[in-house]
Formats: structure tokens, sequence, C-alpha cells
């Protein structure tokens, strides 16, 4: 690649080939009026992901892979990327998500405007076959720092922030101490270092699946929470608001009831009844038993906090119907087979 890219988008994974061909790979090259490089780390997998992310990469010189010998979990290799990264920007990507083809465009544009060193943007969740389920827009970035030491406001944050790349290295980028948490840890970091951009528009798909992180980790979340209590407890009491535990378990059970685990959606409710002394997650309980699945896959989280309640939006945004469309699945499927691991 002959000049210096605008932005480098690290998108980690591992053993999710299919997704990563199927996702991240066709929205990431697919962005308009940005020049880019795309780094895909790949993080120990076993199912032909580095071989065929190789072949792909020999052939697309915006490609770059960095493998790891085994895996070391997403913080470490979103680290990796950013260490591998020439762009001014680093942009997260996750290997299940789709991007709108401005994304890029519209943020680096939203953050030279108001001067800011990172940016974000509105999210939708789409389900497994590309159908939209629902929005929700940004916080406002004002509101952001105070927001964030209550919950993660940022939703979809991982294939959503984009920042400048020497800000990312100052801090330090991820914690790898942290796995499922650590992006919410640095964008904590981020929003007490450095002015954010907020572009208005719907620029993230967050695709529901059973194959999320959350729902096939073995690590014990809550344990992931209070560590980052504890990490980020000087800065809460400093500004007199302090880690929502409710909502943080109220979301947990949710991604666990979307993807049709229940009994622990339900026993998460009940474990936050004591721990947050919430009698209301009883009957949440019962209603992750008992509930119709087709209300599962359309709870809208609404985030309420001080900055005010991010709004669901109305309509489909036109960039996630043009992912089921006819030209749109074949450049789809196309990418998809590229990083088949089936490929010889």
């Amino acid at each position: 690649m002959a000049s210096i890219p605008e932005v480098t988008v690290v998108v980690p994974t591992r053993d999710r080939c299919d997704l990563l061909g199927s996702m991240a790979l066709p929205s990431a090259l697919g962005q308009e009026a940005v020049r880019l490089e795309v780094v895909v780390v790949d993080d120990g997998s076993t199912d032909g992901t580095s071989r065929n992310l190789r072949a792909l990469a020999s052939d697309n010189d915006n490609v770059r892979v960095v493998t790891h010998d085994r895996s070391y979990g997403v913080a470490r290799a979103r680290n990796s990327g950013v260490a591998n990264a020439r762009g001014e920007w680093i942009a997260f990507h996750d290997d299940d998500d789709l991007w709108s083809p401005r994304k890029l465009r519209l943020q680096l544009d939203a953050a030279r405007v108001r001067d800011a060193l990172f940016v974000y943007g509105g999210a939708a969740a789409v389900a497994e076959d590309g159908s939209w389920l629902y929005s929700l827009a940004p916080v406002d970035p004002d509101a952001l720092f105070g927001a964030l030491l209550s919950r993660n406001v940022l939703w979809g944050g991982s294939s959503n922030v984009v920042v400048r790349a020497d800000l990312l290295r100052r801090l330090g980028g991820f914690d790898e101490k942290l796995f499922q948490l650590c992006d919410w840890d640095l964008w904590i970091r981020l929003a007490s270092a450095a002015r954010a951009a907020v572009c208005p528009e719907i620029v993230v798909g967050c695709v529901v699946h059973p194959r999320s992180m959350l729902l096939v980790s073995e690590d014990d979340v809550f344990e992931e929470f209070s560590y980052l209590a504890r990490k980020h407890k000087a800065l809460a009491e400093e500004h007199g608001v302090e880690l929502d535990r409710g909502v943080f378990t109220r979301w947990v059970a949710l991604g666990h009831r979307r993807a049709g685990r229940r009994a622990r959606s339900a026993t998460t409710y009940l474990r936050g009844a004591v721990a947050d002394r919430d009698p209301m997650n009883v009957a949440r309980a019962l209603a992750a038993l008992l509930g119709n699945p087709s209300d599962d896959s359309r709870s809208v989280v609404r985030w309420r906090s001080g900055a005010g309640r991010s709004v669901e939006a109305e309509l489909e945004p036109e960039w996630i119907a043009s992912y089921r469309s006819s030209a749109a699945r074949t450049s789809v499927q196309a990418m998809s087979s590229a990083s088949s691991p089936n490929e010889s």
C-alpha cells in the first residue's frame, strides 16, 4: 500500500470464520470515501481462519493479518492490532457486526468538526437473518463521561468507536486483565482524557446471535464488573456516581434470554434480586422462564442516566436493508467463501 491510511480497522477473531467473512470484512472493506487498511488479528483459531485470511490478504493490499499462536483473549488481540496499525485513526470492528458504508467517513467528519480525539455513533440490533430489530440513538458527548461511570452507554462500542491512534497508545490500549468488559474500561479512560464527538446516524449493526462472547464464555463477568468498579472507584467518587450493578445484572440476564438460555437468564436475575436488592428481578426471572420467545429478540434496552435517555428509532436504516438485497448477499457470500475453512 503506497499511501498512509486515514484509518486502521482492527478486527479480532477466533474460530468464527463464517461470521468474519459474512459480516465484518465485507462491511469494513466496503467503506466509502476513506483510505483504510484492515488488520485482522487471529487469536489462535483452529478452524482454518489464518490460512484463508492469508490467502485473502495476498489478493487484497488493504488487508493484513496478525496471528497469535494461541488464544490470549480479545483485549490482547485488539492491542496486537493497534501495535500493527499504520493509520492516524483506529476503528474497532467485532467480527460479527455490520457497518454502514459511510460509517467511517461520517465519524471522521464529525470528529474534525468538534476537534475531538474519539467519536461514536448510533447503533442498531440486527437478527441473524439480517432483519432489523431496533435502533438506539447515541448519548450526548458532553454527558458521556459521567454516564460511563454508571453504565456502558456506548452501545456496540467495540464496533462503534473510532479513536486517534496516538491517544490510544498513550492510554495503553485495552486492559488485558479484562475480557468481556475491556471495552467499557477503555471508554471510561478515553472519556476522561479527551473530547468526544458523536455521529447521530445509525452506523453500526450489532448482530444478535447465540455465539456472542457473553454467552459462550465461562468467565464470571460479575468478577470483571467488581474489578472495573475497584479500578475506577476514585474517579466515580470524585464525580458522585458509581457503577450501576443493577443495570449491569439486567443486561447480562437479557443477553442470556435473547439467546434462548432461559434458565441461565432466570438464575442471573435471581442472583441480582439478592446482590442488588431488587425484588423486581424475581418477576423478571419468572418472565425469562415463561415468556414468549418472540418477545426476547425484540426486547429493547433503554439506557437511562443523568445524560438522558437514548431514543429508539422507528425506521430501519436503508443500509441495513441493503445487506439483504440480492447484490449484497452475493458480495457477502463471495467474501465468506474466500474465508471458508474448507477451502484448500
